[in-house]
């Protein structure tokens, strides 16, 4: 190891300037890797750097490379692993945690020492040594024995220096001096110590001789501290000349200070009087115009104006410290509180003029209005009030209280004349919808009342036959008798009419425009004032997230704007979007409950005007969300659309308890039932009223709920019905719907197409083998025993061997059936089946050729038994197929 040490020494650290103290054989923990070695060393030149270097043996050759490097500065924490037991294992915390493991304990024993001694002596930094035994760390070193032990390598190193280049060759030429320098090194050493002591001699000797040249240097120094002695006297009396100058000079230079100071106060003053004078001085004009300005007249608007601005600025001037004390500074304050107080009364009452002139002026132009359906226009009595919207503004910023007055007076008289106004609107657009004029007499044209109707219609059809709730259509079925009935269900067939008279139809869609001009007419009059209240007083229509509900605002009277004070100066709680929505509600509180009523007349008059107010309204809605969807007009026909909604639930809900409810006569046939009609009304009507609308959902969910009502209405009837067969029932109401579904090609309901389709399909079916069951029943019932024998196991060739089923037996059976007497039992057949049958469907062909084809089937069916089981027989049919056809054909041109 010692050979090592010198190695490292000589090779790597001393032409780096550093000095090998200590070093260790380490590898890392846990890894197989070839060793290295742990260095402590320290720097030959001040200020001493401690370092910790990682030296290891190059790949290429035998020779030592530095890898790594650490400042002992940097050691926080040395940790031997354990006290007591000895373990080669130790780890260093730099940067980040280094694990070792020496050659051997007593390695890393002397290395641990040595970093401790290193810290002791050059740092005196805290490292923390854990886990390492106290023999090692002696903290405290008194003297002697022990500090030699504490500082014994460093000491040893100390002593050894190496020569430098001039001792070197000194050393080289005392040594040529003395031959036998190097073969007698004792004579060598004596000789030097005989020099060093004549050399010790000498420097004595030059010591005594130079006592004489300190005397004479003391004599030299006592004469110059003499005359030290004398400049200092003559300085003093130049310093007592000059005392009674300087006192002189002092006082001018006061004397200056003091006429600077002067100057510097007064051009500060001149400039506070000047921000003052600038800052504070209203003109002349100004207090006129505030006095006594003309608020009626354009050009003495803008001179108020100008003057109130000017006003606000010299009150909301930035005064400096102190300006608020000066009497003159008070003064002027009052003189503008004084002004701004007088003008703010002034301008508050010449509004409330206004505002309640306005009232007066638009109640004469009510008249006007009354017999048509609009509103009157207020735009002139906004264009008028904007040219006072910037004094409403400083009225604002300045007096809140009087802008608060204002506002309550705006909302109190504007409230009253648009209550006015909106009742009269909505009384024109009731008289217009019900025919009826103020004084309540009717016209000609008005349906009956809801009441009588229904008492008639239950009288025809035992409950109810009308679904819809249209009077004027009740009307028109309660003067039916059920003698017309089957010509009343053609007539519903009939696309054109769509069982729905001339007088519904120009009812509905009057009511339609009527409704639509309403929704019309209210949305740019809200709007139009919603526009001007905030330009007016100056609140900002900014998006807001959080809005009140109607109920809400309704609450708020004149005075409960959501504020409070605090010296004066108002703090709105709510924001200024939810103050232009309470001011709108207040403003136009009668539009939703005549809204309302409306909505309730038209439900009224025909339930299925709800379809009409259902599209209208939300599309109006709609429209006003995406302009401002927190906005008064939005949230109103937001709330009234919810009652549309519900009205339009409830006109389903009562179709299909009318459904449910119906009863069908048992003296007549039933054909196409009467909410089947009615719901191919309801379909051909919403397909063109919900045509590109935004609540098309809601029309898909109640088609759904109605035609599983009509579904299962039309089997209660047919399980139900006496005089008509249930399949007819169904077959004729199932093809009725299948067709009115095709027609409309409505796709939500494309499944029950179908299934309408399936289901008459196969009662169709079913009727048609029941009613033609077995027209050749003798026939029949021989072959059905001559299937029972192949059935048995008898070959079909010798069915004929059988006793009850020779050919004797088949030709008597085959007798009894003569062509004449088929074509009677089909002439009866026919009979029965348009008996049974509707002429509103027309079925009856359908039904006729189904028939037809089934005998056929079973007239094939004989004859290939004949073929099988008795061949060569020559026996056949007393008619063939085209006989069927005749007679098919003979009966139905002949009926």
């Amino acid at each position: 190891m010692t050979a090592i040490k010198h190695a490292l020494q000589r090779d790597i650290f001393t032409p780096n300037d550093e000095r090998l103290l200590s070093i260790v054989n380490v590898c890392k923990a846990g890894k197989k890797k070839r060793n290295c070695f742990l260095c402590a060393t320290v720097t030959t030149e001040r200020p001493v750097q401690v370092n910790v270097v990682k030296v290891k043996k190059s790949d290429k050759g035998d020779f030592y490379k530095r890898q790594t490097a650490w400042a002992l500065r940097d050691l926080a924490v040395v940790d031997a692993k354990d006290a007591v037991k000895e373990s080669p294992e130790f780890d260093l915390h730099f940067d980040k945690v280094y694990k070792w493991v020496a050659s051997s304990t007593v390695e890393k024993n002397t290395f641990i020492s040595c970093i401790w001694k290193l810290n002791q002596r050059y740092l005196r930094k805290k490292i923390d040594f854990i886990n390492v035994s106290s023999q090692l760390l002696e903290e405290s070193v008194p003297s002697g024995e022990n500090q030699s032990v504490a500082g014994g390598d460093e000491e040893a190193v100390d002593e050894y220096q190496e020569l430098n280049a001039r001792e070197e060759q000194d050393i080289e030429i005392m040594m040529e001096g003395c031959e036998y320098a190097i073969s007698n090194a004792e004579a060598f050493a004596e000789k030097l110590s005989r020099e060093l002591q004549v050399l010790d001699g000498a420097n004595i000797q030059s010591i005594m001789a130079s006592e004489k040249q300190v005397n004479i240097l003391m004599k030299l120094l006592d004469e110059a501290l003499k005359e030290v002695d004398q400049i200092e006297l003559k300085l003093s009396s130049y310093e007592e000349m000059l005392q009674s100058v300087k006192e002189q000079m002092d006082q001018i230079s006061e004397s200056n200070h003091l006429i600077h100071l002067s100057n510097t106060n007064n051009v500060k003053l001149l400039s506070e009087i000047e921000f003052l004078v600038n800052h504070m001085d209203l003109a002349k004009g100004h207090i006129k115009a505030l006095q006594e300005g003309d608020l009626t007249s354009s050009r003495g608007i803008e001179a108020c104006t100008n003057a109130a601005d000017a006003l606000l600025q010299c009150m909301n001037v930035a005064l400096r410290p102190g300006h608020d004390m000066l009497h003159a500074v008070k003064q002027q304050q009052q003189r503008f509180s004084d002004l701004r107080e007088q003008f703010a009364r002034r301008l508050a009452s010449h509004l409330n003029s206004v505002f309640v002139q306005q009232g007066h002026d638009q109640s004469s132009t009510l008249a006007q209005h009354s017999a048509e359906l609009t509103l009157p226009n207020h735009h002139p009595f906004h264009r008028d009030l904007l040219r006072y919207a910037k004094l409403m503004e400083w009225l604002k910023n300045t007096d809140y209280g009087k802008y608060e007055g204002l506002t309550k007076n705006y909302m109190d008289y504007l409230s009253r004349l648009y209550e006015r106004e909106i009742k009269d609107f909505f009384e024109v657009a009731k008289i217009k919808m019900t025919g009826t004029t103020r004084e309540g007499k009717k016209f000609a044209t008005l349906p009956r009342k809801e009441s009588a109707v229904k008492q008639e219609t239950e009288s025809l059809h035992g409950s109810s036959g009308k679904l819809t709730g249209s009077t004027s259509s009740l009307n028109k079925l309660s003067v039916q008798s059920s003698g017309n009935r089957r010509s009343q269900s053609s007539s519903l067939l009939d696309m054109g009419n769509m069982s729905a008279s001339d007088l519904d139809v120009a009812d509905r869609t009057k009511f339609d425009k009527i409704f639509e001009q309403v929704l019309s007419e209210l949305e740019p009059l809200c709007l139009a004032e919603q526009d001007f209240i905030s330009k007016f007083f100056k609140l900002q229509q900014h998006q807001s997230t959080s809005g009140t509900t109607t109920n809400e605002a309704e609450e708020m009277d004149g005075i409960a704007l959501s504020r409070s004070y605090t010296s004066g100066v108002p703090q709105t709680v709510s924001s200024e979007k939810d103050m232009i929505r309470q001011m709108m509600t207040k403003i136009f509180r009668c539009i939703e409950p005549e809204l309302n009523n409306l909505i309730a007349l038209g439900d009224k008059i025909d339930s299925f005007n709800s379809l009409y107010m259902l599209v209208k309204m939300s599309h109006h809605v709609w429209t006003a969300q995406n302009v401002d969807p927190a906005s008064f007009l939005s949230t109103t026909l937001g709330n009234v659309l919810v009652t549309v909604k519900r009205n339009f639930d409830k006109c389903i809900s009562n179709q299909m308890k009318q459904m449910d409810e119906v009863k069908i006569s048992k003296k007549s046939k039933v054909g196409i039932l009467p909410f089947v009609a009615e719901f191919e009304e309801f379909a051909a009507l919403a397909e063109s009223i919900f045509k590109n609308a935004e609540r098309r959902g809601d029309l898909d969910k109640a088609y759904i709920k109605l035609i599983r009502a009509v579904f299962d209405s039309v089997e209660k009837v047919a399980n139900e019905s006496q005089k008509t067969p249930r399949d007819v029932v169904m077959m004729e109401n199932f093809h009725h719907i299948f067709a009115t579904l095709s027609r409309l090609k409505i796709s939500c309901l494309e499944a029950e197409k179908k299934e309408a389709k399936q289901k008459y399909t196969d009662h169709l079916q079913s009727y048609v083998i029941y009613s033609l069951g077995q027209p050749l029943e003798k026939l029949n019932h021989f072959f059905e025993g001559v299937e029972a024998r192949v059935a048995q196991g008898i070959r079909e060739e010798e069915v004929s061997y059988q006793l009850a089923f020779n050919k004797q037996e088949l030709r008597k059976v085959i007798k009894e059936y003569p062509g004449k007497e088929v074509k009677k039992g089909l002439d009866n057949l026919y009979k029965k089946v348009d008996k049974h049958l509707c002429e509103e469907e027309n079925l009856l062909q359908v039904v006729w050729h189904s028939m037809q084809d089934e005998f056929i089937r079973q007239y094939k069916h004989f004859e290939g038994l004949i073929a099988r089981c008795y061949p060569g027989s020559g026996i056949t049919m007393e008619f063939t197929i085209q006989d069927i056809l005749d007679y098919c054909s003979s009966i139905a041109q002949s009926h």
